[in-house]
Formats: structure tokens, sequence, C-alpha cells
């Protein structure tokens, strides 16, 4: 049984570790979905206030969507490659093809939340009736009373109304719920139609084959996660030597005691090899040969960022 847990629980950590841009995606919106939800049972009261409404349920959807927008682009490492770019080497060896597709790329991975709350809370509808029932025209009511105006009709999503407007409260917000899950369904076919023609053009603008494409997010995948593995090691080592060196000697665990034994480090990397392998990532090849990243191009020396006669490169950013 403890076999059988451990090995599930092994597997649930390799699946949300994965860096499939799919899986992580599908993620991030399953995250989104329950995050919404538990901010309308919680969280959405509606004022049913007029001019009140409009403003509540604007920001209801579209504060939350903002911020997760923002939290994305924070989370996106291409964001500080490309800070980093800029403040190391500017972007003089940009394209516009190749700046469009890098911006293309932190703001697609960025909207996948906000999109998915969007359209959650326009299929829900609350928000939507909340913020426009109060600009439901009285005339568009078969036999609504004259003396009541926008004041009532803001009441509506609180169903706080008189009985004889009852069947007008029902007919409005059937009426707002309709338009706002619309909205919704639209929102879904736009960016499925997006993502479709995306996928295609990436496609068929790319200068690999489809297998090597895959070999290369492969490379990029194994390289990340030996790096990171790595330099856990190496900053773990070298800080057990410092510490001994300033109190004479270091408590480690046995774990630790075999990594320093196992890997002898001697001294940090100067900061120029970590400029050369930190920022955005072109993919180019040099002598028909391909090179995959920085730390990979800065491995094989070849310098200079633009292309040469030696180095080709080609305009296709690391997704």
């Amino acid at each position: 049984m403890a076999a059988l847990i451990a090995e599930n629980f092994r597997f649930l950590s390799l699946f949300f570790k994965s860096k499939d841009v799919m899986i992580f995606n599908g993620l991030v919106a399953l995250g989104t979905v329950g995050s919404e939800e538990l901010f309308s049972v919680v969280a959405f009261h509606c004022p049913c206030s007029p001019a009140r409404n409009y403003i509540y349920g604007l920001a209801a959807i579209g504060v939350p969507a903002l911020a997760l927008f923002l939290i994305g682009v924070i989370w996106n490492n291409h964001t500080w490659n490309l800070v980093a770019e800029c403040h190391k080497r500017g972007v003089k060896n940009f394209s516009a093809a190749a700046t469009f597709l890098l911006f293309g790329s932190i703001m697609g991975r960025a909207a996948v939340a906000p999109v998915t709350w969007s359209v959650i809370s326009l299929l829900r509808g609350e928000a939507y009736i909340c913020a426009l029932s109060e600009f439901v025209k009285p005339s568009s009511l078969d036999k609504f009373p004259a003396e009541y105006g926008a004041e009532v009709l803001a009441r509506f999503p609180c169903r706080d109304v008189p009985a004889n407007l009852t069947k007008f409260r029902d007919e409005v917000t059937r009426r707002l719920r309709y338009e706002s899950q619309l909205f919704g369904w639209l929102l879904i076919g736009i960016v499925a139609v997006l993502v479709f023609l995306t996928k295609c053009l990436k496609h068929c603008c790319s200068p690999l084959s489809y297998r090597q494409e895959a070999y290369w997010a492969q490379y990029r995948s194994n390289e990340d996660k030996l790096f990171r593995r790595t330099a856990e090691v190496h900053s773990r080592i070298l800080a057990a030597k410092n510490v001994k060196h300033f109190f004479g000697f270091v408590a480690l665990d046995k774990e630790e005691k075999e990594l320093v034994q196992e890997f002898p480090v001697e001294g940090v990397q100067p900061s120029p090899q970590w400029n050369a392998i930190t920022g955005v990532y072109i993919y180019r090849e040099n002598k028909g040969f391909p090179l995959y990243s920085r730390l990979h191009k800065w491995a094989k020396g070849v310098e200079g960022n633009g292309p040469t006669p030696e180095g080709h490169e080609l305009l296709f950013l690391a997704s």
C-alpha cells in the first residue's frame, strides 16, 4: 500500500512539474476555473444599486483577469530573459519578426488564465447580470409598470423587488444571462480559432522539421532541469566550503557529505559566462550545425549575437 501511494505521488509530481505547454496551460485553466467558482460563491455580492452595479460587475470580471495576466507575465521566463537581453545587449540584434514572436509568446501564455476567468464569468452570468440589469429599457418589457425605473431594475440581481415585478425580474435575468453566455461562447470560439491559426502559422514558418522541433523542445527541457539541479548542488557545496572557511568546520548531513566528496567545486563562474548564457535565444546554426540554446552556443565557443557568414540566424523563437 505504501509503495502504491509513493508511486502515485511520484506520478503527480512528474505531472505537475511537466514543462509541456499544453499540460501547463490546462493546469492554469483548471486552477482559474476553481478560483472563479470560489470567488463567485464567497466574494461576489452585487450591490444592487444604480451606478454601482456596472462598476462592480465589470470589476469582478476585469480586475481578476488583469491580475492573472500580470501574474502570467511575471511567471514567464521569457519576460526576464527579455529584460536581461535589453539590459545586457539591447534589442539591436532582434528583427521585427523575432520581436513579434517574443511578445506573442509572452502574451499568449499570460492570456490563458485571464481568458479562462472571463469565459467562466460570462458563462455563469452573475457579474454580467449585475452590471447591466439597470440598463434594460423598461419599454422592452411587456406591460412593465411605468412608475418603476432604473433603481428597481438595479435591484433585480438581488431578488429584492415587489411581488408584482417577479415575472419581469425573471425575464430580465434570463435575457441578460443569454447575452452573457453568448459572449462567453463567442470568446471561446474566437480563442480556439486564434490558437489554431497560430499553431498552423508557427509550423508553416518554422525552419525546422517536426522531429527536430520536438528534439529541440526535449533538449531545452532537459537542459533546464539539469542546469537547475546542478546549480542547486554547486551552490550548496560552495556554501559549505565558505561556511567551513569561516567557522573552521561545517555541519553536513550524510547526503551533503557525499556531495562534497563526489563533486569538487573550485570556484564560481565569472559574470561574463553568466551573461553569455542569460537572455532571449533565437534558434541559429553554425556551419550547418544547430545551436539549441545560449548554453549550447557558449559550450561550442560561438561568439557574437548577430548573423555571420558562419552562423545563419533563423527567426524562430524558442517557445
